[in-house]
């Protein structure tokens, strides 16, 4: 999913209050670490995902985070990714783009 300015700066506003969901630890981006994401992106629509380790190969880390998972990665701040999955139903959609 392609995100428009305006929607990425709605995204990263509803992300600012969160704390991380999962963390990427020593193990790297594992099959285990993407159904967390993917689990806490059904439940959440958003969420972080903060780089404890593997900080220089973030950017690509996240990019297969969110291929896996199906999800968009919204912004990358620092060790940080912000991503986002709509909810399957329109009803239960949290955050209108």
């Amino acid at each position: 999913m392609e995100l428009t300015s305006r929607q990425r700066k709605i995204l990263e506003k509803a992300a600012h209050p969160l704390s991380a969901a999962v963390l990427v630890g020593g193990a790297g981006v594992t099959p285990g670490l993407c159904s967390q994401v993917s689990a806490a992106l059904k439940t959440h629509e958003i969420i972080k995902v903060k780089f404890n380790e593997f900080k220089d190969e973030k950017i690509s880390l996240a990019e297969k985070i969110a291929q896996s998972t199906d999800s968009t990665l919204v912004r990358i701040t620092g060790n940080v990714a912000v991503f986002y999955r709509p909810a399957e139903e329109p009803k239960d959609r949290v955050i209108r783009l």
